[in-house]
């Protein structure tokens, strides 16, 4: 039977996750086995970044993203032009990645259309449906309509076998972050001018330690964000530290930080940067705080300590390894946590010495042989 696998994918984190998938599937294209990559374009300027990076040239641009779209607006568009396209090109698989609109969408417009799905990174769980929100409830929306679970970690393969489904349709994988990691990584170091990139922020604050500040969720917006913000600038007192902060362009976080932190003179305000640009970022600072999944996962390959500013996270195998730990977007955690590391030199290598439990690299490789093989 011929095999026609269609990509879905919207954001950043799922181009980055997914590319890694798309390539080997790509190599894989003959008589019998076909692909189609739908981008939505539920974020639009940081999904082109890094489909640019990965080249990648979506068969589909549905380029939903409207100014301050709403949850409800947004999954109503997602879900009636995804159908649309399931309609004409009658794919024989779905393959939905996280647990983004997109993916919660997608899988709801295949489910109508009798289409399977396959669930990249399947399994993650926090069991608050409120943080992340609306994560959690997406990925479990997707959990109940997909046949095949590519679980990350065995952590997350226990949570679906907890939640009813059968062994047969999970597959333990690793995660496709760690592969894409790497691929860019190797595209850094043989790139003089990628690996040069910030050349300009080391001479500029010389042996200060960089601290690389990424903050998005949603349930941070409001008090949250300026919790965070407070910190920060607590975090500055200190003058053997600079923050590096590459700015949401989401209002909620890029004017709180504007008004309070652009004129501190050690603090680096950005935009949204490439994907190996953010690699090479990575790689120069000395600790990281975050409120996202994704830098969770890929800083332990650098050796970098995570703060992470949520008060429930749904890969714990950081935290259970070492490499992280939970603050939220607490001031006093926050600041706390920081000076630790800081000022603890066994601290900080106890987290900086950690192993990955994310993945090894080769994530997409078990999961086309799945593909391929059912």
């Amino acid at each position: 039977m011929r095999k026609h696998f269609f990509i879905l994918l919207g954001t950043r984190p799922e181009a980055i996750k997914l590319f890694p998938v798309i390539n080997r599937l790509k190599a894989e294209q003959n008589k019998d086995i076909s692909l189609t990559v739908c981008a939505t374009a539920q974020h639009r300027e940081l999904l082109d970044q890094v489909l640019k990076m990965a080249k990648v040239v979506p068969d589909f641009d549905l380029d939903v993203m409207t100014v301050n779209q709403t949850l409800d607006n947004l999954t109503g568009r997602l879900l009636a032009q995804i159908g649309d396209v399931l309609e004409r090109v009658k794919p024989t698989r779905v393959i939905v990645q996280g647990d983004t609109a997109t993916a919660m969408a997608g899988a709801l417009a295949s489910y109508y259309h009798r289409v399977p799905v396959s669930h990249v990174e399947a399994g993650l769980r926090s069991g608050d449906i409120f943080a992340p929100w609306p994560e959690e409830v997406n990925r479990k929306i997707v959990g109940s309509i997909a046949d095949q679970h590519f679980a990350p970690t065995e952590r997350a393969a226990r949570a679906l076998r907890a939640e009813n489904v059968s062994n047969d349709r999970i597959h333990v994988t690793g995660n496709t972050v760690v592969d894409a990691l790497i691929i860019a990584k190797a595209m850094v170091e043989a790139d003089p001018q990628l690996s040069s990139r910030w050349d300009g922020i080391k001479k500029r604050h010389g042996n200060r330690r960089i601290i690389l500040v990424t903050c998005h969720r949603r349930e941070n917006f409001g008090g949250g964000v300026l919790n965070i913000v407070n910190a920060l600038e607590t975090i500055l007192s200190r003058e053997d530290v600079a923050v590096v902060l590459p700015v949401h362009p989401n209002p909620n976080v890029r004017d709180v930080f504007a008004a309070r932190l652009a004129d501190h003179p050690r603090v680096v305000l950005i935009s949204p940067q490439e994907y190996t640009d953010f690699v090479s970022l990575l790689s120069m600072a000395h600790l990281v705080l975050t409120d996202s999944g994704g830098v969770q996962e890929e800083a332990p390959t650098f050796g970098k300590p995570v703060l992470v500013m949520r008060e429930t996270t749904e890969r714990p195998e950081g935290v259970d390894a070492g490499t992280a730990r939970l603050v939220g977007a607490n001031y006093d955690r926050i600041v706390g946590e920081t000076f630790r590391l800081l000022d603890d030199d066994e601290t900080y290598a106890a987290m900086s010495r950690s192993h990955n439990p994310f993945g090894d690299g080769r994530a997409s490789e078990r999961i086309v042989k799945v593909l391929l093989d059912a």
